[in-house]
């Protein structure tokens, strides 16, 4: 699945949620994808909290495979910025 794709995924739970901050999943060379309230790009941009993670990763997450604190705990992701941002992940993931 191509970050697109992920990104599409990631626009629906969105529109079914209230997060209002804004979140930037870093996959490196695979991409970005950025959340900002509502609006959902894999185009690059500033973002309270940064979470770093492969995109496997991150697809196992939105696809219910991989718990976020498990994955946490295990260092398949790493969190900079703002962590009460990430917490609210739970919304939209």
């Amino acid at each position: 699945m191509g970050m697109d794709a992920i990104a599409d995924k990631v626009k629906a739970r969105v529109a079914a949620s209230d997060f209002s901050r804004s979140v930037k999943f870093d996959c490196g060379d695979d991409g970005v994808i950025v959340v900002d309230g509502s609006a959902v790009s894999t185009e690059d941009g500033q973002a309270d909290c940064v979470i770093s993670l492969s995109k496997d990763d991150l697809e196992a997450m939105i696809s219910g495979d991989l718990d976020p604190t498990a994955a946490f705990m295990q260092g398949k992701l790493k969190v900079d910025g703002d962590m009460s941002v990430a917490m609210q992940l739970s919304q939209i993931l």
